[in-house]
């Protein structure tokens, strides 16, 4: 005895036989299956990604931020030592031991005039300063906060401006260092500016900076921003030393350190 194929119905509803689902619509049908659960699961984890009150970029995040120049230990924002794996030149690891902390202050005679007419929309509310050197005790490097007076679109306005002119490439526009008396630092002044590395943030009112020299207090006619000392193929002198390794490799681990500290502020119930 055999079976005829089961029947369904027709728009007249007539009955009429329902096709079998061959191999290739079976698959289809898989697929659209699994890329359905996958736009639903992903929909779920993008409201995670992206919602609630402690994320960056959020205005109680960006409110945080701002406090912490008061709030959090010095220790935190400018850690005794430093390490920065894979910071130097050729992947090589690094680290870096704090030396000098300057006292918190305002911005007043704290950068060239042109960098203060740069950062002048954004405002100076405190500016937090911390010099280290590096295991041979060869290079200097100050490493900066500036907290702002700006919101969130003062920033971005700033850091469009410094990325689309590359305000941060500038010679002219070299932060200052802190040379601290009694210190490996206390010759590193302006004429001793080998390189140096600008970030403005836009989910928090702060400037991250760093600038970093040779410890024997030698001048530098050719300073080169990091973002090029660190190409393989750069020449200068500072490139040689890796001096730009050494401004962007701090610069980097104090603004990951800052963020870290934003999170944690923002996680705490008000």
């Amino acid at each position: 005895m055999s079976f005829g194929e089961p029947e369904g119905y027709d728009g007249d509803a007539r009955p009429r036989p329902l096709v079998r689902r061959g191999a290739p619509q079976a698959a289809a049908a898989a697929v659209c299956l699994v890329l359905g659960l996958g736009l639903i699961s992903g929909a779920v984890t993008g409201s995670w990604l992206v919602g609630g009150s402690g994320e960056e970029g959020s205005p109680s995040t960006f409110a945080a931020a701002g406090s912490l120049w008061h709030s959090v230990p010095v220790d935190q924002l400018f850690p005794p030592t430093v390490q920065g794996r894979g910071a130097g030149p050729g992947g090589a690891d690094r680290t870096w031991t704090r030396i000098a902390v300057a006292p918190d202050s305002g911005c007043k005679n704290a950068f060239d005039p042109l960098l203060r007419k740069a950062l002048a929309p954004v405002g100076c509310e405190r500016l937090l300063r911390a010099t280290y050197t590096d295991a041979t005790e060869s290079y200097v490097t100050t490493v900066g906060l500036l907290f702002t007076t700006a919101d969130a679109p003062g920033m971005t306005a700033l850091a469009n401006r410094f990325r689309k002119e590359r305000l941060d490439r500038r010679s002219d526009l070299m932060p200052l260092p802190y040379a601290a008396k009694g210190t490996l630092a206390a010759d590193f002044g302006a004429r001793q500016r080998a390189s140096w590395t600008v970030s403005v943030l836009t989910e928090a009112p702060v400037v991250v900076y760093a600038v970093s020299g040779w410890a024997d207090g030698r001048t530098v006619d050719d300073p080169q921003p990091a973002g090029d000392a660190v190409e393989a193929d750069a020449t200068t002198a500072a490139a040689q030393a890796g001096l730009g390794n050494e401004a962007k490799g701090l610069a980097d681990r104090v603004e990951r350190d800052f963020r870290r500290n934003v999170r944690s502020a923002s996680e705490q119930p008000s």
